[in-house]
């Protein structure tokens, strides 16, 4: 493929504009689910217990199946593996439009987060094999953070639209024709170069023990609102997943040709980059789910208000990771650019810790979002970058497998803890105070607190993690990678 984009660049940008197309279709369905949630309990009349299941029937196997997904387009070819997903996802949003009862919307969800993850698994691995030229490797890296970043806030405000113009059976119905395209799109645009191929020695056994740990990871995690962390559900399940998990580390040691080649891991910076990448979107995936209640619980927003009321969360992710984030990480280096980015995640998840039961939106929760706007679009694609820089051509699709599974972990994760952390605040204050509002605000605040606390330890993290060589081949690798390990 890099032959192709060196002698047609535009070629190569109208296949970026095709995976990010796929991929914001995806990232968008993660959120625009929420905003619908009332509707569709109304309308399909599921239980105020059974409601979470629209979303965890999607999460789990999202999370599930990314890294597997992402070793097999090393394997079988990435190209082949993003159609196949982004066929299966849309195939599924049409099955979620027609449901007509509790049952066939989850069974159609699990089956749409299980395409979505099959197709977002390669999408960053395509990106960075398509360019070559270190800034616009870095450009590009650039738009793919944005759909990543901005396309969970798109959501909530398509979400809220979609809703009450058309009802909630179209926030899946419009996926049907963009699908479509975009599938047409990829078959005719994207380079098909075969991988590797399946052999003898491929780690069928790896493959079983993560995806299974996997998703009873996930499934363990989005579970515990329900059952609380010290329950012998929460317990049984989250062990499970760690001897899962524990198998799978001694089988990689093993095989003969591992699913995760230790040899991934080992540079500092990856781990690095990994670990600040799980901690900041703990910490930051909350903040969606809260402003939105807060928005709607305590200053009285609807769904299409909510929605403008995160816009500028968009378009400042936009403006940083299309126009600053490219030419910071070539002067500065990747670690110069996203000290400062968690820097200013950590000062709007701290400012939103200061809501008032009576505030207004400009006064409490415009300024807030400002910083974390810029702060996520100068982050996302830094880590991005040093995640991605230790992987040689053939693991390209391993590592942004592994990339997006620490996400996904990574979010369910935090928001199961800051939700449950508002959640006890909340009904702690509801016996001392007479405000229900000043109730919920004070569950917020603590989680919003909690959140800035834990992009402040990825702050840590990276700062330790990559000061050797921060300024010189190590941190610039990402940005100025070496042909003979980054081009694809």
């Amino acid at each position: 493929m890099s032959r192709t984009v060196a002698a047609a660049p535009r070629s190569a940008w109208t296949a970026l504009a095709v995976l990010c197309a796929g991929q914001l279709m995806i990232i968008l369905d993660g959120t625009i689910v929420n905003v619908a949630l009332p509707a569709i309990q109304e309308s399909l009349a599921f239980t105020p217990s059974s409601l979470a299941w629209v979303v965890n029937a999607y999460l789990i196997p999202f999370g599930g199946l990314l890294l597997l997904s992402g070793r097999l387009g090393d394997l079988l070819g990435r190209k082949h593996v993003f159609v196949t997903g982004l066929a299966v996802f849309t195939a599924a949003s049409l099955l979620c439009g027609l449901a007509d009862g509790p049952g066939t919307l989850l069974a159609a969800r699990f089956l749409q987060g299980a395409g979505g993850a099959v197709a977002s698994s390669v999408t960053l691995a395509m990106v960075v094999t398509l360019f070559t030229e270190p800034g616009q490797r870095a450009r590009a890296i650039g738009v793919y953070s944005f759909v990543q970043s901005a396309g969970g806030t798109i959501g909530l405000l398509a979400g809220g639209v979609l809703t009450q113009a058309a009802g909630w059976h179209w926030i899946f119905f419009v996926n049907v024709p963009i699908g479509a395209a975009t599938v047409t799109a990829a078959v005719r645009l994207l380079d098909g170069a075969r991988g590797a191929g399946l052999s003898r020695t491929t780690d069928a056994l790896g493959a079983v023990l993560v995806t299974a740990a996997l998703t009873l990871a996930v499934c363990t995690i989005v579970e515990i609102p329900e059952y609380g962390w010290g329950s012998a559900h929460t317990g049984g399940l989250g062990g499970g997943a760690v001897l899962l998990l524990v198998a799978f580390a001694v089988r990689q040691r093993s095989a003969a040709d591992p699913l995760l080649p230790p040899r991934m891991l080992r540079p500092h910076r990856v781990r690095g980059a990994l670990g600040a990448h799980a901690l900041m979107i703990a910490g930051m995936f909350g903040f969606q789910f809260l402003v939105v209640l807060y928005l709607q619980k305590v200053l009285g927003f609807d769904e299409t208000q909510t929605g403008l009321g995160v816009v500028p969360v968009s378009l400042l992710i936009g403006l940083t990771s299309l126009t600053l984030a490219p030419r910071l990480m070539g002067r500065y280096g990747p670690r110069n650019v996203l000290l400062p980015a968690l820097a200013l995640i950590a000062s709007g998840l701290a400012l939103l810790g200061l809501v008032a039961p009576d505030g207004g939106y400009v006064t409490d929760v415009l300024p807030a979002l400002l910083p974390l706007g810029a702060g996520f679009g100068l982050a996302m694609p830094a880590l991005a970058g040093l995640a991605m820089s230790g992987a040689a051509p053939e693991d390209a699709g391993t590592a942004s497998g592994l990339f997006n599974t620490v996400q996904q972990v990574g979010a369910a994760l935090g928001l199961a803890v800051l939700s449950t952390l508002a959640a006890s605040r909340t009904d702690g204050l509801l016996g001392h105070v007479a405000d229900p509002a000043a109730a919920l605000t004070g569950g917020y605040r603590l989680a919003f607190r909690v959140g800035a606390g834990l992009v402040v330890a990825a702050l840590v993290v990276a700062a330790a993690a990559l000061r050797p060589a921060a300024r010189g081949r190590a941190a610039v690798s990402s940005a100025r990678p070496e042909p003979s390990r980054s081009h694809g």
